[in-house]
Parts: C-alpha cells; sequence; structure tokens
C-alpha cells in the first residue's frame, strides 16, 4: 500500500482528511531467537510488508479505529480505562493512546485507520508493526516528539501492559530503524545496533509461512522466561554482578549444568549459545562466507528444538523439507 492509498482509505472511511500518517514494516529475525530478553545480542531486517496507521484528531475524547485488514471497527473513550471488551487489536491501539496520554501528550480523541499486509500470526512481528505506526501517528497528531528509545518503550510496554506478552525490545526497534539491503545486529542491553549488509551475491531470503499461527501471548513465552530466571538465580548468587544471561558464558553454563534443574539448564545453553551464533553470523554476513551462515542457522533450529523447545512438528517437517531441496542454504 502507498500514501496516497492509506490516505484515501481514511477519507473513505471517516469523510474527512487524514492529519497523520506513520509506516512501520513488519520483521523477519536471522539468528537469534529468544536472546533479546535476555539483554542479548539479536539480527533481525525488516521486510517490505508493512502496516500503515492514518489519523486524524477529535476533540470530544471519543477514539474511532478502522482496520481494512479485518473488516472491523471499534470505539472507545480515550478517558476511560482499557477494557477487556476491546478486540486484542484494538487494545494495543488504545494501550498506545493510554501511554502516549501518560506522558502529556494531548489527545482529545481521534479517528484512526489501519491498512497494511504484514499477516496476523505469521512470525512476522505484525503486533510491533501496529503498536509502532500507531505510536508514531498519534505521537505527530498530538504534537508529542519523541525519541526513538521513548517509541521503542512506549510499544513494548504496550504489549506487556495491554496484551499480556513479556516481550523484549526486538521487533519495535527491528521496525523503526531497518534499512533495505541490511539486517540489524542489535544488541539488546545497550540499545544500539550496527548495520550489516545482509544481501550475499547469489542468495536471496524467503519467507516460508508453515501455516502454524504464532501467538506470543500463549503461556509458553512466558514459561521460558521463568525458567531461565531459575538458572540466572543460581549464577547470581556466584557473581553478584551477573545481571542477565548475557554475562553467563556457554563454558561456564556447560560446567554448571549438572547443578540446574535440567529443563533450566537447556533453556539457558540455548540462550548462551545463541548469542554467540549471532555474533558469528554478522562475521560470515560481512565476509561474504555464506556456508557458515547457513550452518549457523541450521545449529540455530536444532537448538530451539531441542533445547529451548519452542519449535512444533509442522515447522521441523518444513525445515528437513527445505533442507533437503536443491539451492536452499537453510
Amino acid at each position: 500500500m502507498s500514501p496516497s492509498a492509506a490516505r484515501e482509505a481514511f477519507q473513505l472511511r471517516f469523510g474527512r482528511a487524514c492529519e497523520s500518517l506513520a509506516r512501520a514494516p513488519g520483521r523477519v529475525n536471522i539468528i537469534g531467537e529468544h536472546t533479546d530478553y535476555h539483554e542479548g545480542f539479536v539480527l533481525p531486517m525488516a521486510i517490505q510488508r508493512a502496516t500503515w496507521v492514518a489519523v486524524a484528531p477529535r476533540t470530544d475524547g471519543q477514539a474511532r479505529a478502522w482496520s481494512e485488514q479485518l473488516g472491523d471497527g471499534v470505539e472507545w473513550s480515550v478517558t476511560s480505562p482499557i477494557t477487556a471488551s476491546l478486540p486484542g487489536w484494538g487494545r494495543y491501539l488504545a494501550g498506545a493512546a493510554e501511554l502516549l496520554r501518560r506522558r502529556g501528550a494531548r489527545l482529545g480523541g481521534f479517528d484512526l485507520l489501519v491498512s497494511g499486509d504484514v499477516p496476523s500470526g505469521a512470525g512476522l512481528a505484525s503486533s510491533a508493526a501496529l503498536t509502532l505506526a500507531t505510536v508514531l501517528a498519534l505521537g505527530d497528531a498530538a504534537g508529542e516528539p519523541l525519541a526513538a528509545g521513548d517509541v521503542v518503550d512506549i510499544c513494548c510496554t504496550v504489549e506487556r501492559e495491554h496484551a499480556g506478552v513479556p516481550c523484549g525490545m526486538m521487533d519495535p526497534y527491528a521496525s523503526l530503524h531497518g534499512q533495505p539491503g541490511q539486517a540489524l545486529l542489535l544488541d539488546c542491553r545497550t540499545a544500539t545496533h550496527e548495520l550489516v549488509p545482509c544481501e550475499p551475491p547469489g542468495c536471496r531470503w524467503i519467507v516460508v509461512h508453515s501455516g502454524v499461527r504464532h501467538r506470543l501471548a500463549d503461556g509458553g513465552y512466558a514459561e521460558r522466561q521463568r525458567e531461565c530466571r531459575a538458572a540466572l538465580e543460581y549464577f547470581r548468587r556466584r557473581e553478584p554482578q551477573i545481571r542477565a544471561l548475557r554475562d553467563v558464558p556457554l563454558e561456564a553454563l556447560r560446567r554448571h549444568a549438572s547443578e540446574l534443574d535440567p529443563l533450566s539448564a537447556a533453556r539457558c545453553l540455548h540462550v548462551a549459545g545463541e548469542n554467540e551464533r549471532v555474533l558469528a553470523a554478522v562475521e560470515a554476513l560481512r565476509s561474504g562466507d555464506v556456508e557458515d551462515l547457513a550452518r549457523l542457522m541450521r545449529e540455530s533450529h536444532r537448538s530451539q528444538r531441542d533445547d529451548y523447545e519452542v519449535s512444533c512438528r509442522q515447522v521441523d517437517a518444513l525445515v528437513e523439507l527445505l533442507e533437503a531441496t536443491p539451492g536452499v542454504l537453510a
């Protein structure tokens, strides 16, 4: 969708012109799964598909929103508590508005239209794209200057408070800072990144949907955090300066694995190994060593499947099928 198409859709829905318009792309993660909320490293890249949010202010305290993708609308009062009666996508919008109002943004109501082509539940960070585009559009409509770090913080807080997802910063950060042809080596502790060329000669990235709907709010995501927290506390008792699993070397985890709960040990082995794989993958991309990059990606999937246990039989079968396909590296 183009900016003009988003503006036209808003005009048709609400009978007036939008005053603010924002775009946020979806993302894929090359490598670095379940490391962001342990202050580790990730290597995402933005994709072409994106979400657009168009906004025009109101003065009556009411918010009206319409989703072109869902063919659904919702209304609420911006001064009232957010209730469970709002659909999931509506809670993202209302949560973003509430957090901006907490910061002092002058939002006396608004009309808002969501459009775009990031599919929901496909693992492409559709909720982050929706939240980011909403924060940017509403912030602009309210005349609220927002630093990049503040934008990411607001998006993460919306996910945690209004979607029940104890997520890390990767998705909104990658959507905000992504550049064509570049991956982001994101340090989730310092919230800084380096751009990494991610188009090796003769290779293309292809996103393949397994058909399995991806929901971060399902219990497994929070459960993995609890399992890792138990191991983190074990290492903190020995070395108080440790503040996250990022600080525990893979070698130390292997040495102490027998003293940990087996599940916690396996989860943490994934995190430590994955952080090392991210940094190695960056070097492989920079040197053009696609064979080593492919090896690291295959190891990452095995670790997600066997140690972190966040894969499923459909994804495992898809990986096996693709890796047996001539021309597919990983």
